[in-house]
């Protein structure tokens, strides 16, 4: 291989890895702020749409500790949630307008289609694996910001 053939590929090499990286940073997160001074980082799926939100992990069979799905609603309101066709215990974290925790429903059971919600309006509602929350600390009032998330363009 000559020296340009040789430079191209490095090139391609390094806008490649840049992209990567790119992407690791720049994918959606929920960081929750414990009271215990503490911050927990989640890779989020954003459910942002009529569509999605019905969807939500129906059917998933695994789910990262460090993973989840994130549903954005255009409004607040109390949100229910079921667990139909969804073989994962799940922790829900109800989150309202002002970025903090109003409820959680722990340990959620698969395939239930009784419905689940708290009684505090929400607008965000994020699905961990289950027993997480109590895992890590995260409770009612801890704070929540996002990264990567998109409001804009949230649809009923």
């Amino acid at each position: 291989m000559n020296r340009t053939g040789s430079k191209r590929l490095g090139i391609i090499f390094l806008l490649s890895l840049w992209m990567g990286l790119l992407a690791c940073y720049s994918s959606p997160r929920v960081i929750i702020s414990t009271k215990s001074g503490k911050e927990l980082v989640l890779k989020v799926e954003v459910a942002d749409t009529p569509a999605k939100r019905e969807l939500g992990l129906q059917y998933r069979r695994e789910l990262g500790e460090d993973q989840g799905m994130l549903f954005l609603f255009p409004f607040e309101g109390v949100q229910s949630f079921w667990m139909k066709n969804t073989p994962l215990p799940l922790d829900m974290i109800f989150i309202g307008s002002d970025l903090r925790i109003v409820g959680i429903i722990h340990q959620a059971v698969p395939f239930s289609t009784t419905s689940q919600s708290v009684s505090a309006p929400s607008r965000f509602v994020l699905e961990v694996q289950g027993g997480l929350s109590r895992q890590k600390g995260i409770e009612a009032g801890n704070s929540v910001r996002f990264e990567g998330v998109s409001l804009d363009g949230v649809r009923e």
